[in-house]
């Protein structure tokens, strides 16, 4: 059974960390964009804002994910915002990333919002497929084709 834990900054940063630098590999190739120190500080604005949104996975005792979530204004109304969903690679295909987007789907309903939206890395194919299935469709690219916005409706 998973457990969703808020995180908590001092005891999880090596996993957050971690965690953020491999979506970065899976997505884009390299984690040279990455800035560790840009990414906490982020991190820590966001837990005061949606506490129950930045949220580690553990299974039996591990660490096995990671959720970031929030609300955000899109095109002049609120919308929920899915900034990560990561699964360790070992638990990747396994079915569990849907409990991960129903515990998405729940905060973004607790929050009064009807659709969300994430982008992902027109390389992430799984994801893609993950996404699609969901229910999810493509509005477009951004930032030079670098990602795809999806949009998904609550």
């Amino acid at each position: 059974m998973l457990r969703f834990k808020t995180i908590d900054i001092e005891k999880h940063c090596d996993e957050v960390v971690r965690f953020r630098k491999d979506s970065f590999l899976v997505s884009f190739g390299d984690i040279s964009d990455f800035n560790e120190a840009e990414y906490l500080n982020w991190l820590k604005d966001k837990l005061i804002e949606f506490p129950e949104g930045f949220v580690m996975v553990e299974e039996n005792g591990r660490f096995i994910g990671q959720l970031e979530l929030s609300i955000r204004k899109y095109e002049g109304r609120n919308i929920g915002y899915v900034h990560l969903y990561y699964l360790i690679p070992e638990k990747r295909g396994k079915g569990i990333g849907q409990e991960l987007h129903n515990y998405a789907i729940n905060f973004f309903r607790n929050n009064k919002v009807t659709e969300y939206h994430l982008r992902v890395s027109p390389n992430n194919t799984q994801a893609m497929k993950f996404y699609k299935k969901n229910g999810m469709e493509e509005l477009g690219s951004e930032f030079d084709g670098k990602v795809i916005r999806m949009k998904g409706n609550i």
